[in-house]
């Protein structure tokens, strides 16, 4: 009589086995740690987009993005290690469950990135982030076809008010009105996705794989990008620092935005993103020397009010269900 057969290994078993699904209760207490978090979040990302826009005039697009891949992959990958206290179970946090997935978002937010560095070569921070704002409206209305979500009559008005804040911002010889900002706009429209599926991709994947799986699709698409962004000479020590700078915060930041949407919903978190302008203008100015016009503050506020008034009918909808 033959033997039975023996048990495959532990790792092929691990493999094999489909993504264990993390179940978002959204607990009172889980969103406001969610709140917290990606207010941290949005600090050190604009610390990160300091030092991009800084390093973007001697190190090109490219580089920016090459840099910023490489510094901070070696950093979350890194912290993934040191948060596990072993080797192995560290870079298993790094490993996608959902490979498809995780690749598509993540070289979708490569070429979001590429949008806001073009954008930065002739614009200031504060009105990129002004423009910016129009994300948590795009989320407003992509959540319904991607999150099952309703939007219901007074979302819908106050959702194109806020897009007529746009309007006032870009408004054509007025203060924010430029080419890039077309380009910009795309980018906006690609990151409200990421952030939808970043959520998503919270029920199977840790904030160490999201946020691992970004800086190395940055890698890859300033390579790509090389030819239409050459380098622009050797980077001397001021640019390495910059790049160094630029890829820790990234990954911290991503890591930070990526643990913040498994604890929270993205219409819970979506309105804190207002807070980027007080930081972008403050540093902006700080570091830049740069004053938006009043065209842009005029239309950011019509923006972030539409914004905070969808929050508010959120809150209402839940509280009602409840």
């Amino acid at each position: 009589m033959s033997p039975p057969p023996s048990a495959p290994p532990a790792s092929a078993v691990r493999r094999s086995a489909p993504p264990a699904l993390r179940i978002l209760a959204d607990r009172p207490a889980e969103v406001r740690r969610g709140i917290l978090i990606i207010l941290l979040g949005f600090f050190v990302i604009t610390l990160g987009d300091v030092a991009a826009k800084a390093a973007l005039p001697a190190g090109g697009v490219a580089l920016v993005m090459i840099g910023r891949g490489v510094f901070g992959a070696a950093a979350m990958a890194l912290f993934a290690v040191l948060r596990a206290g072993d080797v192995g179970r560290g870079f298993d946090r790094l490993r996608p469950r959902r490979l498809g997935l995780v690749a598509f978002r993540s070289l979708l937010q490569g070429l979001t990135s590429m949008a806001w560095y073009v954008s930065w070569l002739s614009m200031d921070l504060a009105s990129t982030y002004a423009l910016g704002f129009t994300s948590p409206l795009l989320i407003t209305v992509l959540a319904v076809p991607m999150l099952g979500e309703k939007l219901r009559w007074r979302r819908v008005l106050s959702t194109l008010a806020g897009f007529l804040g746009v309007l006032v911002m870009l408004r054509p010889g007025g203060g924010l009105w430029h080419p890039v900002v077309l380009l910009l706009m795309g980018g906006i429209v690609g990151m409200a996705f990421t952030r939808i599926m970043t959520r998503m991709l919270s029920t199977t994947e840790t904030p160490e794989c999201i946020a691992f799986a970004l800086l190395v699709a940055q890698i890859a698409t300033g390579l790509a990008l090389l030819p239409l962004f050459p380098l622009h000479g050797v980077p001397d020590a001021r640019l390495w620092a910059l790049l160094l700078a630029l890829g820790v915060l990234n990954a911290l930041a991503n890591w930070l935005f990526a643990h913040a949407l498994a604890l929270a919903p993205v219409s819970a978190l979506a309105p804190y993103e207002y807070t980027l302008l007080v930081w972008g203008g403050l540093f902006g100015y700080l570091v830049f020397g740069d004053v938006p016009t009043g065209s842009t503050i005029a239309g950011a506020a019509v923006v972030v009010l539409a914004g905070l008034y969808n929050f508010h009918r959120e809150r209402l909808r839940k509280a009602t269900a409840a």
